[in-house]
């Protein structure tokens, strides 16, 4: 059971923080499964929805924003919500032009 000492300071339990570790290390694993299938245009959607949710875990169990004012860790999830957001509509466009940057492109 995690515990606050008398400086106000948070301590994780060890189960939670490997609890956590797997977690990523299943995130990490599952990141490389799934570049051995094409989903077609949910390719980056995917890759995308993973990678946000380890830098949440990150954020909320290791730097502790679990444990801090609600508000501090809606802003941390929201603002890698947005990011990933913007970029998935950053990268869904360079389809609709990519095959004037590379000649031939999409080989058939």
């Amino acid at each position: 059971m995690s515990e606050h000492t008398e400086s106000g300071v948070h301590v994780a339990s060890l189960k939670l923080l490997v609890g956590v570790m797997i977690a990523l290390m299943f995130g990490t694993w599952l990141t490389v499964s799934v570049t051995h299938f094409d989903f077609g245009g949910f390719n980056i959607w995917i890759g995308l929805a993973i990678a946000t949710t380890k830098a949440i875990l990150v954020g909320l169990y290791f730097m502790h924003l679990r444990w801090d004012k609600p508000f501090n860790a809606f802003v941390f999830i929201s603002a890698f919500a947005f990011l990933a957001l913007f970029i998935g509509f950053a990268l869904m466009d360079t389809g609709h032009y990519q095959n004037v940057i590379i000649p031939g492109w999409p080989l058939k």
